[in-house]
């Protein structure tokens, strides 16, 4: 056999290769999930085997923490040596491997990292150099709350955002198109040097392909009352349960400039659970229909599903007890569901066509469950496909159960069904 038909047919294999990894477009629907490291192994395991690959284009790895350092990043907590397995994994069935940096603890020393322009560029060179070592397809960057205090310890600064946009500014100059640049962000848009949401974020769509709106935890433990863990409209609640929805957040962030085309819509595979008591969780008590934003105990948060841990100590060193998270799977293994994703023998459900969400209830137990199904999944893939967003992210791959959601929202936003 010649040279020459040798170069051509190792030309060709090449070629092959290369066209397995997705090129970053900026227009191409996005159907992702976060996977956790911290997951793959131990109690209800969720390896990388179990992950349906054939049905996203683009998986997360979560997460690479900031430290106060900006030479560094860790992947402390998230499993370390998976990730070149995740990355092999997701280049063979043809899915973009990004890495989610930051997250609610993980996100202490962003603004720090940011503050200066020498920080910047040392902070550029760090994860630029992240990037090129464990050959990614993109980072996505999961700062939710510039100029404004999350976890209860993380830096902040009046100028976060403005040194964000400057950060991803020269990132973008230094990486090229070729690696995605994307953030996940929460339904109010960043936070302007007053402290207040920002009226102009326009700049950050030149530099980012995308935005993932988390339109998640919107109401939880901390809340007055049980409310939609992921609301997809509350416009037509009573003005006192309006406290934000996909529907609001994507007015708000486009009215901010940034693009419906490079809008994602964040859902969930887990909700919250809620002590209460019966005569609280029934209209005039009647055990018939379940009330709507409900009173609860507040002092009785009820234990989750196996993930969810009875305490823990937080980024900040605070003692933390049960957050009282329920993925689809724990739903299904604490009862509440049948494997087919209805409600079990004995469960009380309600459905609100408000915001589109599920609820379930165990009268003995006590324990109601905002949650989402595979009808508020198809709400959902329906309002995406309808206005014209980019697609889904899913936190996190691992919830789901038998790819109820997943096949759900895939089907109703057009990705197609399986």
């Amino acid at each position: 056999m010649s040279f020459a038909v040798l170069f051509s047919l190792a030309l060709s294999i090449l070629h092959r290769l290369t066209s397995l990894v997705p090129t970053p477009d900026r227009n191409e629907p996005v159907a992702a999930a976060w996977y956790t490291g911290w997951h793959a192994s131990g109690t209800n395991a969720f390896p990388l085997s179990a992950v349906s690959w054939d049905k996203y284009n683009t998986l997360i790895y979560s997460f690479a923490i900031t430290t106060p350092s900006v030479n560094d990043l860790s992947l402390n907590g998230s499993d370390p040596p998976l990730l070149h397995h995740f990355v092999s994994k997701a280049r063979a069935h043809g899915v973009a491997a990004h890495v989610a940096i930051g997250g609610w603890g993980g996100g202490l020393w962003f603004s720090p990292n940011v503050a200066t322009p020498e920080n910047r560029t040392a902070f550029v060179k760090t994860v630029a150099k992240f990037a090129k070592k464990h050959k990614l397809n993109g980072i996505n960057f999961d700062w939710e709350f510039p100029n404004k205090q999350g976890i209860g310890c993380n830096a902040i600064s009046a100028n976060d955002t403005q040194n964000f946009l400057s950060f991803l500014q020269e990132l973008r100059a230094k990486v090229g198109p070729k690696l995605t640049l994307s953030a996940a962000v929460s339904i109010v848009p960043f936070n302007n040097v007053s402290g207040h949401p920002s009226k102009d974020l326009s700049g950050f769509a030149k530099v980012l392909d995308y935005i993932a709106i988390m339109d998640y935890d919107v109401w939880g433990g901390w809340s007055s009352a049980v409310g939609p863990n992921a609301p997809l409209n509350d416009t037509c609640a009573t003005h006192a349960n309006q406290v934000g929805s996909a529907v609001s957040a994507i007015k708000a962030w486009t009215a901010a400039g940034i693009p419906v085309n490079q809008i994602v819509l964040g859902v969930p595979s887990y909700g919250h659970s809620f002590s209460v008591p019966p005569p609280n969780a029934f209209i005039n008590g009647s055990e018939i229909e379940l009330a709507a934003y409900p009173k609860f105990n507040a002092s009785n948060q009820p234990l989750g599903n196996a993930w969810d841990d009875s305490s823990s100590v937080d980024a900040c060193g605070i003692l933390q007890g049960p957050g009282g998270t329920f993925n689809l799977w724990g739903l299904v293994d604490g009862g509440f569901l049948t494997t087919e994703g209805n409600p079990a023998p004995g469960i009380y459900y309600r459905y609100d066509t408000c915001s589109q969400t599920p609820y379930v209830y165990n009268e003995t137990s006590q324990v109601m469950v905002s949650f989402d199904n595979a009808r508020s999944f198809a709400a959902k893939g329906s309002y995406i496909r309808e206005t014209g967003l980019r697609g889904f992210a899913m936190w996190e791959a691992g919830g789901d159960y038998n790819n109820i959601l997943l096949d759900s929202i895939r089907t109703a936003a057009g990705f197609g069904g399986y």
